[in-house]
């Protein structure tokens, strides 16, 4: 009998994963420093071991919490998949931007990934391209989506359809920020149930929460932790069906997918 497959996921702090998924190495918004200009870093920065060797990165939008210039630096040798101005952007910056769309893009080993939608059209920025969009990735075991920062859409239900599927495997989600409160164009934790449901996700990472924080300002209130219990409870009612995907800062967590080899796109 075929083992059930399983893809590795490593949550580095706020918007930073590691997929590992059938052979390939993705890491998605990179932040591997222990500060991003004003903002800081609740806890170490991550180990080396759990980015190093990454294939490609995953770069949902030029905001300085997901696109550090000297975090991705440290991956150079990975091309960094993204849209197209922003690859532009970021090829003027010495890093090899891949502009993607909704076409399926192969990476190797069966692995695809695509552009899909994200609403995040809060705090433009006049020196960097603000296009913003989240991934959807499939591997010949898997189903992956990063939602990048958004808020709901109605188009979320059509996401599976996009790679012929009915459901996602597993959804990164963000479920809060780096401050009390969330901007638009942000999901917080009951938002972020409600995408899981609509994306009929069989497990879910939460993401953009508990990391960063204005100096100072995680010495106020439980804000930094309150978004997790938060979200497991929406889960519950909203998405009973999503498995919380349990990954402390920096462990890698096996997230079983209950599916065999199917062909890519």
């Amino acid at each position: 009998m075929r083992p059930v497959p399983v893809v590795q996921v490593t949550w580095l702090g706020h918007s930073s994963v590691v997929l590992d998924i059938d052979g390939l190495r993705l890491v998605a918004d990179p932040l591997l420093r222990s500060h991003n200009g004003p903002l800081r870093r609740r806890g170490p920065r991550p180990a080396p071991a759990t980015w190093a060797g990454a294939d490609a990165i995953l770069l949902s939008h030029l905001h300085h919490d997901h696109a550090e210039l000297r975090s991705l630096w440290m991956l150079a040798a990975a091309p960094v998949l993204t849209s197209l101005t922003n690859a532009s952007w970021l090829c003027s910056r010495g890093l090899t931007g891949v502009g993607l769309g909704e076409e399926w893009h192969g990476l190797g080993s069966g692995v695809f990934a695509r552009l899909v939608k994200a609403v995040h059209h809060s705090r433009p920025m006049p020196h960097r391209p603000n296009g913003a969009h989240g991934h959807l990735v499939r591997g010949p075991d898997a189903l992956v989506w990063f939602a990048g920062d958004t808020s709901l859409y109605d188009e979320m239900t059509e996401i599976p359809g996009l790679a012929g599927d009915d459901g996602i495997d597993l959804a990164i989600v963000p479920i809060g920020g780096w401050g009390p409160r969330l901007s638009a164009g942000h999901m917080g934790p009951v938002e972020a149930a409600t995408a899981c449901a609509m994306t009929r996700a069989r497990s879910a990472l939460p993401v953009h929460w508990g990391t960063l924080h204005p100096p100072g300002m995680h010495l106020f209130g439980d804000w930094m932790d309150r978004p997790l219990p938060e979200f497991r409870s929406a889960l519950a009612k909203t998405a009973p069906h999503c498995r919380l995907v349990p990954a402390p800062m920096g462990v890698p967590v096996s997230v079983p997918t209950g599916r065999g080899a199917r062909p890519g796109p």
